[in-house]
């Protein structure tokens, strides 16, 4: 390895360190001070703005441009106050990271003095370029105009950098036309829709509950990788992750990096991004190392589903700030290191009232267990009636890589409820009722001095992409990288979808005289028996599975090319349209969105393998061929017998085989590249980079993970996986 290449780099970052001072006090005491939350704006506000506004945020008013001129001016006060000097809308494009246009308070008047403004206008609207952001054909080069739209559900916030302050508005990002061009504003009308949905629902058993909100806990995982050896790595800096290098001898075959003592400069990057987080209003509790080496979790509390995906949206912008004042780079590429386990988004999803009551929580009462029972067979229909919509609402080029890699759920997607839920379900769906849900069980080790241990209703199933875990689906396939509003916004969609579908046909029972509770358990054990095929138990890893859920019926689609095709069928888009989630004009540009996104992240990780290995490791492995040829000439001519060498020949002949089917399958991957670019139908081009293209991937790393374990160590030109993968 060239280690004066990887000095400099060390140089100059160290010059580029970043210091913010940490806060004092305890995390309470400086909790939520960078954002403008509802409680902040009553000190701001006059009384009747202030509770206007409450009323608003619940639903129950309009912010008119009187209130909007209000909160303006308050947001003004607070965020100069506290040294912003610059506000800018903060949306969520198609693109899936975060986007954001800066502006300044300063504005010089007609009399030229400087004063800070901003007003109502600045506040609700502003107008990005719609045509240079991922859109579908939605919008032309020539028709850019799009707008931001003010998000007043989720609270303004400052973010800080070196550089100074700014104020961020989270915002929808619309087309000129209407059409939603991010994730936010179809979420939002999702969440409108299931809290209809439900709400209605929830009549049956509560005239008092007259809201109910999608609450959300977004477990994230995350690699992290010392910054100068990030930079040495063109794959890792354009892509992600390695496309090539073969595993340290070391990996996490001895499971001693799961829950182990965290590393003392890994520990002081997760007290930064903690107080990073929040100062922010990110409510973090959870920090561990994960299973793979130099991967690790954080994980929030549980909040109101649009503010928990706009939290871990900013997390990530603060995670990859923090990193770089600890000389690290974080990685959130689904399976940045091939052969150890990759990282996800576990998102931990329930339904809660505006009375404090959890549908998902199973109860101590008849009433209590059958409004859950309701709630909890009418997801598991959802799921069972569009698990193929909801297989593609995590697809990616990068989440493929982890899928069914014997570290996360597999593509077929299926529920695990745990064995004494399976037993409640199996009694309802026969007519005989038992008691349907024990009001507590107790587990008891009998070891001293510890505490009896209230036993859960599941146990955990690490293969079930969507598990229940007490009082929440845990949805465990979504991807590290991905924005949760894809999936969320489908489970809120299809959950939505079924309990409306559920009324009407419980309605229609009452009507012809059933009693209520009757009607309602004779549709749920309906609905148990129709979507019994996608309740699984057992081992989502095995051959066997895949198997059996063929036989059930269950698609298991492996890429995503072909999982997207879903978003386009006549049902999901009825669906959505019904819902008033997205029109038919917004599934079809959000389907080759997904498609073109798709084949350009292969066809960028075929261009860089091509760059890597033509300009850095044939030429390294060839120098270091010549060399060894120079040393068997010079031992043929002083004589020496054919056998005295001839390991060393064989070694030659070995790096020499190995550099020619690198450079052929690279040169063939390159012409296949070729082809597919020439495709004009963008289904048809994402297929031939999927199945022409990738299929070059693993064979091009097999050839260059066995050169690279005979090349001299000090002539490869990047650094190596088991420097990399172990962070001290």
């Amino acid at each position: 390895m060239n280690n004066l290449r990887f000095d400099a780099v060390e140089t100059v970052l160290s010059r580029q360190k970043i210091d913010i001072p940490a806060p004092k006090g305890k995390p309470s005491s400086f909790y939520g001070q960078n954002v403008f939350g509802i409680k902040k704006m009553k000190d701001y506000l006059p009384k009747y703005a202030y509770e206007k506004l409450l009323n608003a945020v619940e639903g129950a008013d309009v912010i008119d441009r009187e209130l909007a001129e209000h909160i303006s001016q308050a947001i003004k006060s607070w965020a100069i106050a506290n040294g912003a000097t610059h506000y800018t809308h903060w949306f969520q494009p198609l693109t899936g990271s975060t986007a954001e246009k800066h502006d300044a308070f300063f504005e010089p008047d007609s009399d030229g003095v400087a004063i800070e403004k901003f007003t109502a206008d600045a506040l609700i609207q502003q107008e990005p370029d719609a045509s240079s952001f991922p859109n579908g054909g939605i919008r032309n080069t020539f028709e850019a105009r799009g707008y931001t739209g003010w998000d007043p559900t989720s609270p303004a916030f400052l973010f800080e950098t070196a550089a100074g302050k700014t104020l961020c508005i989270p915002t929808v990002f619309l087309s000129y036309t209407g059409e939603a061009l991010d994730y936010k504003a179809p979420l939002l009308k999702s969440i409108s829709a299931l809290d209809k949905a439900a709400t209605d629902v929830c009549q049956y058993f509560s005239k008092s509950i007259t809201r109910v909100s999608a609450s959300l806990g977004i477990e994230q995982e995350y690699f992290l990788v010392d910054l100068s050896l990030f930079n040495a790595r063109p794959d890792l800096l354009l892509t992600g992750r390695t496309l090539f290098g073969h595993m340290s001898a070391k990996g996490q075959q001895l499971d001693d990096h799961y829950f182990g003592s965290i590393p003392e400069r890994v520990m002081a990057f997760m007290v930064d991004l903690e107080n990073e987080a929040l100062k922010l209003g990110i409510p973090l509790k959870t920090r561990h190392n994960e299973v793979a080496p130099s991967q690790f979790e954080c994980a929030p509390m549980y909040e109101e589903m649009n503010l928990a995906i706009d939290h871990n949206q900013l997390l990530l912008n603060i995670m990859e700030q923090v990193a770089l004042r600890h000389k690290f780079k974080v990685l959130i590429h689904e399976k940045p290191y091939a052969d150890i386990n990759g990282s996800g988004k576990h998102n931990n999803w329930s339904l809660i009232t505006n009375t404090g009551v959890n549908l998902l929580s199973p109860g101590k009462t008849p009433k209590t267990n059958l409004m859950f029972l309701a709630f909890f067979v009418n997801t598991i229909k959802a799921v069972y009636e569009h698990s193929e919509l909801m297989r593609a609402s995590i697809a990616s080029a990068s989440n493929d890589h982890r899928l069914g890699a014997n570290e996360a759920p597999p593509a077929i997607i299926s529920i695990f409820v745990g064995g004494q839920l399976s037993d409640v379900l199996d009694q309802v769906e026969t007519p005989r009722i038992a008691k349907i849900v024990k009001a507590e069980s107790m587990l008891w080790h009998g070891i001293p001095k510890i505490p009896e241990l209230n036993l859960d209703n599941t146990d955990r199933n690490r293969t079930s992409p969507f598990a229940f875990t007490g009082n929440k689906f845990e949805f465990r396939a979504v991807g590290s990288s991905s924005n949760c509003a894809s999936s969320m916004t489908v489970l809120n969609a299809i959950v939505a979808d079924q309990l409306i579908k559920f009324k009407i046909e419980v309605d229609k029972l009452i009507a012809k005289g059933t009693k209520k509770d009757l009607a309602l358990l004779n549709v749920i054990r309906k609905y148990i028996k129709q979507s019994k095929a996608i309740r699984f138990e057992g081992n989502g890893y095995s051959k066997e599975w895949e198997i059996e859920a063929e036989k059930r019926g269950l698609s298991n689609i492996k890429t995503t090319p072909k999982a997207l095709d879903i978003y386009t069928d006549e049902i999901s888009i009825k669906l959505f349209e019904s819902l008033g989630i997205l029109n038919r004009r917004e599934s079809i540009a959000r389907h080759e969105i997904l498609l073109e996104s798709y084949y350009k992240k292969i066809q960028i990780e075929a261009r860089v393998i091509g760059e890597i290995v033509n300009s850095m490791l044939a030429p390294a492995s060839i120098t270091y061929l010549n060399e060894l040829v120079e040393n068997v000439k010079g031992l043929k001519d002083i004589g020496l017998p054919k056998e005295s060498y001839s390991s060393q020949l064989n070694l030659v002949e070995r790096i020499s085989s190995l550099i020619n089917n690198i450079l052929e399958d690279t040169e063939a991957m390159r012409q296949e590249r070729k082809k597919a670019n020439n495709i004009e139908d963008i289904r048809e081009r994402a297929i031939a980079y999927d199945e022409k293209v990738k299929v070059y991937f693993d064979q091009i790393r097999y050839h260059i993970n066995k050169l690279e374990q005979i090349v001299d160590d000090s002539k490869w030109p990047v650094p190596k996986l088991r420097e990399l993968l172990f962070v001290k």
